[in-house]
């Protein structure tokens, strides 16, 4: 069984000296465009009192005589980059997004080019106005024909081509697996199988050399090729930690039919005062994304468990829930049986025997005995509220 899906594939590229001078020009027209085109609505608003719209700044961008030197490049790459601003401003006003910043020239640098800015010939890609293909590092072939081909320079000065392809992906076939997941700072994943998966400190471990190599650029010659050196050392972490992330999600996501995890708030705990940095390292938001958008590629099911749900202070047998559980206690015992349960582990097994009972949006719940709801509503535990041959097999009335 197959479905259409949207898939990326990015690789390593060597560019020639000429392929990386014509590629740094078109980074920068398209910078330009970018950020010219709030410059151009404020200027027009506040020194004229008028109101331009897209196709009007559009249009003085790009056809515009005294911005006749944007020729100098392919047109396509500066047309799509227009279109990422209006998408970003539409996200702005529709408030699902913050206000668009400009694009710095030290910042990572794109360029994309969709269908006609490229001939695609199988292993060969040349983009528009180059003379000869990029020399890119094939570790694996493009599963189909690219829609578009996105051009980036990282900080550190490496050059990467992503392709986005539309494509059929074969599902992965059934396995009677399931999993509750519980992501944590002392272990980054925890099963409710017992596997723990060691938390690998990326930020933690080159800390300091971090700190000296944000420190060195300053010391340097302003535009100086040593200020360049030193300043593309400093976005390493952040490619250790996604590649983590992405391997693990893979294999979660290969070896389980159904995964279920707790769903948290990510903006609102990186507001803590001393876990935000342990919180940001540890990757609580990417990890639920790729799971979601790759159980969706290969037919699996992700689960995300309600963020107020008590998956750590409830025994997963008797259903048992305390009342206070401070962070520091990692083993506790059920006040019904007894157990020493951990507290990882638990909320794992909690995790997937809950599954798909978190309720409809805006389900109103009534106080379970030795439970605070955050949000004021109250709970109503979705076994209570069904009959004893609706319940969930072999979990016990709470």
């Amino acid at each position: 069984m197959q479905g259409m899906e949207r898939k990326a594939y990015k690789y390593r590229s060597y560019p020639t000296d000429d392929q990386a001078r014509g590629l740094a020009q078109t980074f920068g027209y398209v910078r330009y465009v970018y950020n010219g085109r709030p410059a151009l609505r404020t200027e027009a608003w506040f020194g004229h009192h008028e109101r331009i719209d897209d196709a009007e700044t559009d249009r003085l961008l790009v056809r515009d005589p005294e911005t006749s030197w944007l020729a100098e490049v392919s047109c396509v790459p500066l047309q799509q980059d227009l279109q990422h601003r209006n998408a970003a401003f539409i996200h702005f006003f529709a408030g699902r997004a913050q206000c668009p910043r400009f694009h710095r020239k030290h910042d990572r640098q794109s360029a994309t080019y969709h269908i006609g800015g490229f001939p695609w010939k199988g292993s060969n890609l040349t983009l528009a106005q180059m003379n000869a293909p990029l020399d890119i590092r094939w570790t694996r072939p493009v599963g189909a024909e690219p829609t578009s081909v996105t051009v980036r320079k990282h900080q550190a000065g490496c050059s990467f081509v992503s392709f986005s392809t539309e494509e059929d992906v074969a599902r992965l076939p059934e396995v009677n697996v399931n999993v509750g997941l519980d992501l944590g700072l002392l272990d980054t994943v925890v099963r409710s199988t017992g596997e723990k998966v060691g938390n690998e400190h990326f930020l933690r471990r080159d800390e300091k050399q971090l700190a000296r190599a944000q420190r060195s650029p300053v010391r340097k010659q302003t535009r100086s090729r040593n200020r360049t050196k030193a300043r593309c050392k400093v976005a390493r972490i952040a490619d250790r930690r996604r590649d983590f992330t992405h391997k693990r999600s893979t294999r979660i996501i290969r070896e389980n039919q159904v995964v279920c995890a707790e769903g948290w708030n990510v903006k609102g705990v990186l507001a803590h005062p001393t876990l935000a940095k342990n919180i940001a390292d540890v990757g609580w938001g990417a990890l639920p994304r790729q799971l979601e958008y790759t159980a969706r590629w290969y037919g699996r099911t992700f689960v995300p468990i309600h963020r107020f749900y008590p998956v750590r202070k409830r025994c997963h047998t008797f259903r048992q829930t305390v009342d206070h559980l401070p962070l520091a206690v990692r083993y506790w015992p059920c006040p019904i049986c007894g157990a020493a349960l951990d507290r990882d582990v638990n909320a794992a097994q909690n995790s997937k025997t809950r599954d798909s009972r978190n309720g409809p949006p805006g389900w109103r719940r009534r106080p379970v005995e030795g439970m605070i709801d955050p949000l004021g509503n109250g709970w109503r535990d979705p076994d209570e509220a069904r009959s004893p041959d609706e319940r969930s097999p072999g979990i016990p009335p709470a």
